[in-house]
Order: structure tokens, then sequence, then C-alpha cells
């Protein structure tokens, strides 16, 4: 038997001094009421009430059971309303993993309109690389780029980023600009953890194999490199757009870009908190913009 129910039953009827009216304020036939109070009698092996066709009075031990039972019906109620607040208020902690670059350059520059729109909320960010438990660590959710490795989490799609070449004025101005992806051999391509580059243009499709003397796992210190003059980075278009606007860095061979790079938020469950759901369609709609 589920006493807490069953419980809360018996304190609708005590406080409506009736089942009609008990009933009729919970929503469900009189008759349902009836029975499920007495089973709970039955399951307690004690008389709550005194029933007679004129009135309903509480016995010894249902007065005692009441006296009990209001503070623990109460307080379910005060947690339900809070949890239901959670769900459908944005307010209280929120707490984020995301990846360093997308943290430095893709999310900082947004707070200030999400802190604007809530300002109810506060969040703590985790700035990691690492692979983090959503389930054993405080996390609410975790923001993640590329294809996804296996797991029980759930992954809600948020925007998918292409890339192209980028490479500073002055860089491009002593080197020359590259009209094809095969100049790109001639050229100081800086590395990205040693991987190939794959840029398509339609149908056409190219693998690169970058060589500088210059590399690194950071598409943003990537991007400062280039920025400098050091060499063509293949970077995300969304990363670079102020570098682009501001002439630190130009497009090279525009029309050819990367695969798109899907991002994902990564949460434990699909019961979302309002906090969540408040962070990720954030992220959605300004990431589309």
């Amino acid at each position: 038997m589920d006493y807490l129910n069953e419980m809360a039953l018996f304190v609708e009827v005590a406080q409506a001094n009736g089942f009609s009216r008990a009933a009729a304020k919970l929503g469900m036939p009189q008759s349902t009421l009836s029975r499920r109070i007495a089973a709970l009698e039955d399951a307690l092996g004690l008389r709550l009430f005194n029933r007679s066709t004129r009135r309903l009075e509480l016995t010894g031990a249902g007065a005692y059971y009441l006296e009990r039972a209001l503070p623990i019906v109460a307080e379910a109620r005060l947690l339900h309303g809070a949890l239901d607040e959670m769900r459908e208020t944005v307010r209280g902690a929120l707490r984020v993993s995301l990846p360093v670059d997308m943290a430095y350059n893709m999310v900082a520059p947004l707070l200030p309109e999400f802190a604007a729109r809530y300002p109810d909320l506060r969040v703590d960010f985790d700035v990691t690389p690492r692979k983090v438990d959503l389930i054993g660590e405080p996390f609410d959710l975790a923001v993640r780029t590329g294809k996804l490795p296996d797991s029980d989490y759930i992954a809600t799609p948020l925007a998918e980023f292409s890339g192209c070449l980028y490479a500073a004025p002055g860089y491009l101005a002593q080197r020359g600009e590259p009209q094809s992806p095969d100049d790109l051999a001639a050229h100081e391509c800086l590395r990205f953890s040693d991987g190939l580059w794959t840029v398509q243009r339609g149908s056409e499709r190219v693998t690169v194999q970058p060589q500088s003397r210059f590399g690194a796992n950071s598409p943003g210190m990537l991007r400062q490199m280039a920025a400098v003059g050091l060499g063509i980075a293949l970077l995300p278009e969304i990363l670079v757009r102020d570098d682009v606007a501001q002439d630190r860095l130009k497009a090279v061979l525009p029309d050819w870009q990367s695969e798109k790079t899907p991002v994902h938020a990564l949460t434990a469950t699909r019961l979302l908190t309002a906090n969540v759901r408040a962070f990720i369609g954030f992220l959605r709609e300004k990431w589309a913009e």
C-alpha cells in the first residue's frame, strides 16, 4: 500500500468532515474514496472514523493519526510545490560543463544577454576538456562538440558549425593566396592535433595533410596563431566572426568548407528543469543567429 497517498486522502476526508465533500474536492467518486480509506484502516488494523448515516467522527486512533499526518502531508505538498517551481521557473543554480575554447569564445560573449534575461539564475561553469560524470558529479548538463561516443546520456542537438580556412592578411600578402586546395602544400598549414583537413565544395571533396612547424589541440590557440601571421588554420566560422569583421583574419578558399561539426547538450535524464531548458534554448537561439 502507498501509505503517503492514502494518508493524504485521509487528511482530506477528516478536514472536509465527510466523504462527499472530500470526494468533490479531489475529483473522484465517493465510493472509490470510501473504499480506499477502508483499505487504509484494514492495513493499519484500526478504525479511523466512526461512520453513521448522519455524521462522520474521528476515533481516538483517527484523531492521533490526523495529528501526526497533517505535518507530513503539508511537508509533502511543500516539497512537490518546490519541485513544480523548479520545473516551471528559471531560478536558483545551474552548473554547466563546457570545453575550454567554446566557453571563452562562443559562450562567454553571450552571457550578458543571458544574465539580463534570467536575473534569478546563478550559473557555475566548469571549463574543462575532460568527460564529466553527469550522474556522479553535480552537473546539470555538459556541452560537447563532435561525434558522441555511445553512452546512457541524453543528447540534445544545439547547432552544427561548419569550418573554413583563414589566415592573416599580412601572411597572405607575403606568401600569396591559394587558388585551390592543391596550393595549400606550399603554405604553412597550422596543425590541429596532427589531424587531416577534409574540405568540400559541392560534390568535390579533398583531404589535405597540413604541414607546419606549429600545431595545437585548441581551436582558440590556432585562431591566435593564424591572426599573428603564422599560417593558415581550419577554424569554425562562428569562432572567427569578429576577427574577420575587424580584418585580423581573411577567409582562404571561401568556397571550400569542412564538414559540419555537431554540438550537443548532454543530460542524465529527459526530465529537464526550467533552468536547463532555458540554457539549452538560449544557446540554440543565439547560435542559430
